[in-house]
């Protein structure tokens, strides 16, 4: 028998997620936001012991990561994050070690140390190289079983730049027609670079796609990031794991609250199943409260 929502969300209590992108993709801000945070996330080792964070500078530094590490920040220990292995410079040995990392993790019997999702970062500053040997090789070669893969496009705003110049050098334009011709150009440009496009049609496809910006101004959180992540999980129990674990978005959980049991009981009233009384609504007020965690 599958274990329920409750039953994940008691058993486990961390959502694990893979992030994977190239050197100054914007990881660690992505993080921190998620996890609410401007500290650096404690490193512990595969068994669970706590790394001496110089240690790992040094060998990050040297373009080495362990994908096995996890990194925890202690704003939301909830959630643990894994590193991809470096294979985004063209490593051989860590692209291997990658693959091998996501499919043990990806159906391990030890729950506990499952992947949920993987989150590829891809960042827009350099949209013109976007998809790199490195994007082609993971889209086309790991197959990340039930894992969903999510395309998190960072550092959109760079766009808004580029179509700003372009604008701005265009003759007869005003300032006026500038500030309101940018979003339109912004999304031209990433039409014709075709990004999306080119993932959708590679052998293993993300799931989807989040555009983020402006991570790095205080009001900025990750708020489409958790909700195309928790819609692209396919499971409830799942869902109320990444819903419970999260702690910034109070619209995920009224959203979910809304679609899984709210939505159920307006289905039974139509169907003339419900039997209204007072036992039947404090059942329906406890199903909605457990997507509200930390309210």
């Amino acid at each position: 028998m599958p274990l329920s929502a409750q039953d994940v969300r008691r058993k486990f209590r961390r959502f694990r997620i893979l992030v994977v992108g190239r050197a100054n993709a914007g990881k660690t801000t992505l993080l921190q936001k998620v996890c609410n945070t401007t500290e650096k996330p404690l490193i512990f080792n595969g068994r669970g012991k706590k790394i001496d964070a110089d240690v790992v500078k040094s060998s990050v530094d040297r373009g080495y990561h362990d994908i096995m590490n996890e990194l925890v920040f202690q704003s939301n220990p909830g959630f643990v994050f894994h590193d991809s292995c470096g294979f985004e410079a063209g490593g051989v040995d860590e692209f291997k070690k990658m693959k091998e990392f996501v499919s043990e993790r990806a159906s391990t019997r030890k729950l506990n140390e499952r992947i949920h999702a993987i989150w590829y970062c891809i960042p827009m500053d350099e949209y013109h190289r976007a998809i790199t040997a490195a994007e082609e090789r993971f889209f086309s070669e790991c197959d990340t079983n039930n894992v969903p893969v999510i395309a998190v496009f960072t550092k959109f705003d760079a766009l808004s730049a580029v179509a700003l110049g372009e604008l701005r050098s265009t003759p007869g334009l005003t300032r006026k027609d500038v500030f309101e011709m940018t979003p339109k150009r912004v999304e031209e440009i990433f039409a014709n670079a075709n990004i999306w496009g080119r993932l959708c049609g590679t052998r293993h496809p993300p799931k989807n796609y989040v555009r983020l910006a402006q991570m790095n101004i205080d009001k900025t959180d990750c708020g489409p990031l958790l909700d195309c992540t928790t819609g692209a999980l396919g499971d409830e129990a799942l869902e109320m794991l990444l819903i419970s674990t999260q702690q910034t978005n109070l619209e995920l959980c009224i959203t979910y609250a809304v679609k899984r049991v709210a939505m159920a009981y307006i289905k039974r009233a139509c169907q003339g199943s419900l039997q209204v009384s007072e036992d039947e609504c404090i059942v329906m007020q406890k199903d909605i409260a457990k997507w509200f965690p930390h309210t």
